[in-house]
């Protein structure tokens, strides 16, 4: 028998039954029996906009899933490229899809020149890199006049490359402007990660060689970036993408979305309260203060996690390799012994605050010697091959343009008053 619910409305009597199909009820059957009748929902946190097939996420139990793969498998054994091929197309690659994959997104790294000299250092000196990336992937779409061929197959798939392929370019290139360092031109002979390494640190060497230990740790990173079901940015990228809007447009709606301290800055904020902290002796002190309600438990906690988030398993677990190579970071010990005593507390696992993404993260791309205004940046690098999944899923679904209701309680018809008698 059909899972279903029946909604009554108490002013009339009618009732209305209505099938639970994928763990959710169809708003349009509501709408039958409550014609104006609006769903309240604040931050979007019972209702799905959506139907997808890209990520399955399970909160209560901690899974996580792309494409059906749980990202442990994913992190370990499988490189981001792969991953943003799986999450674009639904499947991985045999070996000669994923190279022509591979040579496609390193032979569109290079950005137009106009973007660097005339676009980029137009910036002020001390502009922030996520507000030039915002800006700069905005900018993509008047150097390529086909991106609003959204229904164009070929057309399509060529800025789904280019996405992928210049974000890392434009990332670091916004870093070097902000340091005062000269533009590195991408090095088509590396990996993807090593690629994106050169073009941050290379100084006068000729041939920049990253530490394979911090690529793959920066790989492993990227994979569990790519994409986390209906966050604020992808909602973001779906909602700009909804209106047929080209996909640089929508991706720098995506990445405006998570330039917000509370998103794509919720590790930099861990790394402002660790320092906080300041030492291993203070952390019991700490604890105290939160649960006194002075001061805040970053990287604890999460919207949909109600469980330890899968992600930060494997970053814990990362973090380690990195810091054999950097040397011990020494806000992890202050990060492990916070993590210990709030797992021992009951005040905070009955509020099922566990770690998250966020928590380890931002200490890996410290001690890699990535900046704080930085960590925005690096989220946004592999974040794009999600969003570019769901826009091309809410095309292929004709999906709807984005138009949500709202409650009016503001002031009832009133008369204009002249501005003599006011």
């Amino acid at each position: 028998m059909a899972e279903s619910i029946t909604i009554t409305d108490n002013r009339n009597g009618e009732s209305i039954e209505i099938p639970i199909d994928h763990g959710g009820i169809s708003a349009t059957s509501w709408e039958k029996l409550l014609p104006g009748i609006w769903f309240y929902d604040p931050g979007f946190v019972s209702t799905a906009a959506c139907e997808s097939s890209i990520t399955y996420l399970d909160g209560e139990a901690g899974i996580l899933r792309y494409r059906g793969y749980p990202i442990e498998e994913l992190a370990e054994k499988s490189t981001y490229l792969e991953v943003a091929y799986l999450l674009l197309n639904g499947e991985l690659p045999t070996p000669s899809e994923f190279e022509t994959w591979r040579q496609e997104i390193t032979y569109h790294t290079f950005i137009h020149e106009n973007v660097r000299k005339r676009f980029l250092e137009g910036f002020h000196y001390d502009a922030h890199p996520m507000g030039m990336l915002v800006s700069a992937v905005a900018a993509l779409s008047t150097f390529y006049l086909d991106a609003k061929e959204i229904f164009d197959p070929e057309a399509r798939h060529k800025q789904i490359v280019r996405l992928i392929a210049k974000m890392p370019t434009l990332a670091a290139a916004t870093h070097r402007f902000s340091v005062g360092m000269p533009f590195v031109y991408p090095d088509n002979s590396l990996g993807f990660t090593e690629n994106f390494l050169s073009m941050m640190w290379k100084v006068a060497e000729p041939h920049f060689e990253a530490d394979p230990v911090l690529a793959r740790a920066l790989d492993v990173l990227f994979i569990l970036h790519a994409d986390h079901e209906q966050n604020c940015s992808t909602t973001a990228m779906r909602v700009v993408g909804s209106s047929h809007a080209d996909p640089y447009s929508a991706c720098a709606a995506a990445c405006a979305a998570l330039y917000g301290p509370r998103h794509g800055g919720a590790n930099e904020a861990v790394i402002k309260m660790l320092t906080q902290i300041g030492s291993f002796d203070n952390v019991p002190g700490f604890i105290a203060s939160v649960k006194e309600g002075k001061t805040l438990l970053q990287g604890f906690g999460h919207r949909v996690y109600k469980n330890y988030d899968p992600r930060a398993k494997i970053i814990k677990r990362t973090a380690d390799e990195v810091f054999a190579v950097t040397g011990r970071n020494p806000l992890l010990d202050i990060a492990l012994k916070l993590e210990e005593i709030a797992l021992q507390d009951e005040y905070f696992t009955s509020r099922r605050l566990y770690p998250n993404v966020d928590f380890y993260s931002g200490i890996i791309y410290q001690a890699m010697g990535f900046p704080l205004e930085m960590f925005p940046v690096l989220f946004a690098i592999p974040r794009t091959s999600g969003w570019l999944a769901h826009w091309v899923e809410l095309l292929d679904q004709d999906q709807k343009i984005a138009r949500p209701r709202q409650l009016y309680n503001g002031a009832e018809k009133r008369d204009y008053v002249a501005m003599s008698r006011r």
